[in-house]
């Protein structure tokens, strides 16, 4: 039985366990991109709350890659010292630092959530496989062969970048409805040329992609790909497709496959619920043996998260809102699982946590001064 709080390999990234934190997009910077204070107090909580593995929400491989101007990027050299401090503090604190890198492909250039709509300052028109608009947003141009190069390019070289800033594990975002799940499915792929049409077509960016990310970084960082492993639409990208590209992604350097789903058309039908996705990821790991697989969705109990591992439906689980509710699930489930003994707490929480079992305690965390804030 694989249990939640044992540590898990990827190439040279060794996480403490088997819960990560999901990306999460945060919408919090300016128009250039770079990473904020809140980025950096968001990802330091959730690594001293415990998680093995904590994921920079989806970053821009270009301007144009981005959801909205206010998402993060890693597009130049410049961005590089934000992101150094970033995967600092997730590592001070005991978790591996990852990265997400992305191209939002015809859902971009929209506003923060919580503003709605398309973006007002600072967009810009998307591209994407065919010129085919998700509903309600921008009309995209269908990119041409200099732009699919350009893509995988970006990609490369934002890799590299990360690795530069020192994240250790780097996932690339071919899910939720953005540019290489646009590729993926019929739906949003209607291209005749060697980039469309069958699987072989619908597949190429993200093989692609994936050759170049993987030529780009050392053998010793890992590298995740972020799948939706259905569209929860007639006619669109299905479980069985994921199967068959995790199966052969293997072998191109593919070390994690994220298992999540939907996101390509607004019309999809998801009988969500707890643990929806699970299934998904059960069937990629039954059907890419040799690769691990992450689960995601609405798992939020800790018994919930170690079942799944129980049932060989997943070698982790990755959790999203339930960190934003409680930063310290990690924590919050070892003691309810009866595993405080397998769990780090810095010296400075170790009065809150000690009275709940013996730790594995950390050194301190101390960090470097913070720089002196603009007037």
């Amino acid at each position: 039985m694989t249990d939640l709080f044992e540590p898990l390999t990827l190439r040279g990234a060794v996480l403490r366990n088997r819960i990560g934190v999901a990306p999460m997009c945060q919408y919090s910077c300016g128009p250039d991109g770079l990473p904020t204070a809140w980025h950096l107090a968001h990802l330091h909580a959730r690594a001293i709350g415990g998680a093995g593995l904590v994921i920079v929400e989806a970053t821009g491989v270009s301007p144009e890659a981005r959801i909205t101007p206010q998402d993060v990027g890693l597009w130049s050299d410049a961005h590089i010292p934000g992101h150094a401090q970033l995967a600092r503090a997730m590592a001070s604190a005991g978790a591996v630092p990852g990265i997400q890198i992305a191209h939002a492909g015809r859902k971009a250039s929209t506003a923060q959530p919580w503003v709605g709509g398309l973006a007002r300052e600072h967009g810009w028109q998307p591209v994407a496989p065919s010129a085919l608009a998700f509903e309600g947003l921008h009309q995209p141009r269908a990119l041409d062969e200099e732009g699919i190069a350009k893509v995988i390019a970006d990609f490369a070289a934002t890799a590299r970048r990360a690795v530069a800033a020192g994240y250790r594990f780097i996932e690339i975002h071919g899910a939720h409805g953005y540019l290489i799940h646009q590729f993926l499915s019929p739906l949003s792929n209607q291209r005749n040329d060697g980039w469309g049409g069958d699987f072989a077509g619908r597949t190429r960016l993200v093989r692609e992609v994936v050759r170049a990310v993987r030529a780009a970084i050392p053998d010793d960082v890992a590298l995740g790909l972020r799948l939706s492993h259905t569209d929860w639409a007639e006619g669109g990208w299905t479980t069985e497709e994921t199967v068959a590209l995790c199966a052969e992604l293997r072998g191109l350097g593919i070390d994690l496959a994220d298992i999540s789903s939907g996101g390509l058309v607004a019309h999809q039908k998801i009988p969500i619920g707890p643990g929806y996705q699970v299934p998904g990821a059960a069937a990629v790991r039954q059907g890419a043996p040799g690769l691990a697989v992450a689960a995601v969705g609405l798992i939020t109990e800790p018994q919930q998260a170690q079942d799944v591992l129980s049932e060989g439906k997943a070698d982790m689980i990755l959790l999203a809102r339930a960190t934003l509710r409680d930063p310290y699930w990690p924590l919050h489930a070892a003691a309810a699982l009866g595993r405080m003994d397998r769990v780090t707490v810095p010296p400075q929480y170790d009065r809150a946590w000690g009275a709940l079992g013996k730790t594995a305690g950390l050194q301190a965390v101390t960090g470097e001064p913070l720089p002196a804030l603009a007037g």
